[in-house]
Parts: C-alpha cells; sequence; structure tokens
C-alpha cells in the first residue's frame, strides 16, 4: 500500500500530510485490492481543490475531484468519492457473479 501526496502551489503543511494519509489509509483499508492512492493538492486563489486517484487491482484507476473554501472539506468530498467509485465497481462485479449463482440454482431445482 502507497498513499503519496503531492501540493500543487501549496506548501503541504504536516497536518494536511496527516489527515489525507488518515482518510486515504482508510479507503485502503476497507478496499483491500487498492495498491496505491494518490492525493493531489492544489490552491488557486480561494479554491481548494482535493484530487484522489485510486489504483485498484486489474488496472481499475479511480478519480475525483473536489473543490471548496477548506482545504479538509475538498479531502474529505473527493475520498467520498472514490469511496464511492469503488463501492460501485465492487457491487458490480458481485451482482454480476451472483446472478450467474442464481441461474444455475434455478436450473438445478427446474430439472429435480
Amino acid at each position: 500500500m502507497a498513499i503519496e501526496i503531492t501540493g500543487r502551489n501549496v506548501d503541504v503543511s504536516d497536518s494536511m500530510r496527516n489527515y489525507a494519509e488518515k482518510r486515504a489509509a482508510k479507503l485502503v483499508a476497507e478496499f483491500p485490492r487498492v495498491d496505491k492512492v494518490h492525493v493531489i493538492l492544489d490552491i488557486q486563489k480561494f479554491t481548494h481543490m482535493a484530487e484522489v486517484i485510486a489504483h485498484a487491482a486489474r488496472h481499475i484507476q479511480l478519480e475525483a475531484k473536489a473543490t471548496s473554501e477548506n482545504m479538509y472539506a475538498s479531502i474529505d468530498d473527493a475520498v467520498d468519492k472514490v469511496e464511492a467509485q469503488l463501492r460501485k465497481t465492487l457491487d458490480k462485479r458481485h451482482d454480476h457473479k451472483g446472478d450467474s449463482k442464481l441461474r444455475d440454482m434455478e436450473t438445478v431445482t427446474e430439472e429435480a
């Protein structure tokens, strides 16, 4: 598991770095197939932007951006968006696999 924090146009303070690492670590802990998380923090005038890129198994790359007037809120929003994308991707896989198992069970009961 690798968590990388990058700052554009901003010096990333220790508290910001720790907060972003803590949120990204929670993401990695919840989804064990996530190999790497890259958090990019950017400030343009009064807009604080956080971009989270999650690299998962099988060459899956999910990205999310969030902007607000507070960097911590932007980090929260971006991580939540990536979490929702990961959950949706996993649910699609589980639902797809689950449908085939249900079909197999239905054919067995019909034959009996």
